[in-house]
């Protein structure tokens, strides 16, 4: 079984935010795989779901993100899971939008979402980290993580999170360069074409 946990911050004040990257990629997999409609359990919205001949279960904390590792924490004790059995979808600062990176284990990076996860669990975890770009100064990162998404780039935000939902597959085998490569591919390069590759990139 796989976890599958998106990070955000709950209220429909929070949806549009880029904070929220996790949970739309996280609504996307639930839609595009018809799994079970959501219910609150583990101090979060949860459904279940079949991935590839994988059991799933989708995770979004209704706790805050600076305490989302007591929800991710419930979840994998109930179901007797290990660190490497959960993998985390949570924006990047990073990384630009439209990129992400599969990473195994590692920091929080000031990331409130994940340093709650490793508080909790450890850091052995896998990571799917979803590009929306740095501001530019420290001072201005929290109004950035906590504004919503523009027009134009919430066009990406619905490129990437269906490409997502459609490679989930790859993703739960344990091949993030395979799926790193898809999502490459689907997305539109800056130069208006497609993306060759994604290697070391």
């Amino acid at each position: 079984m796989i976890l599958l946990v998106g990070l955000g911050n709950p209220g429909k004040g929070y949806a549009g935010n880029r904070h929220n990257f996790g949970f739309m990629a996280v609504d996307e997999v639930i839609r595009r795989h018809s799994f079970s409609p959501e219910r609150i359990r583990f101090q979060g919205l949860t459904a279940e779901g079949n991935i590839g001949g994988e059991k799933v279960l989708a995770l979004k904390p209704t706790t805050y993100m600076n305490e989302s590792g007591r929800a991710v924490n419930e979840a994998m004790r109930f179901y007797k899971l290990t660190p490497e059995d959960i993998i985390v979808l949570h924006d990047e600062l990073d990384l630009p939008l439209g990129k992400l990176r599969v990473k195994d284990g590692g920091g929080h990076g000031g990331n409130n979402g994940l340093r709650s996860i490793i508080a909790h669990i450890g850091d052995k975890f896998r990571r799917v980290r979803l590009g929306v770009g740095h501001p530019g100064e420290k001072h201005l990162v929290t109004g950035h993580v906590l504004k919503d998404f523009s027009k134009e780039e919430k066009d990406i935000v619905d490129k990437m999170t269906e490409s997502i939902a459609r490679h989930t597959d790859i993703l739960i085998k344990g091949d993030g360069p395979g799926f790193m490569n898809k999502i490459a591919l689907d997305l539109p390069s800056p130069n208006g074409g497609r993306a060759k590759d994604n290697k070391g990139t």
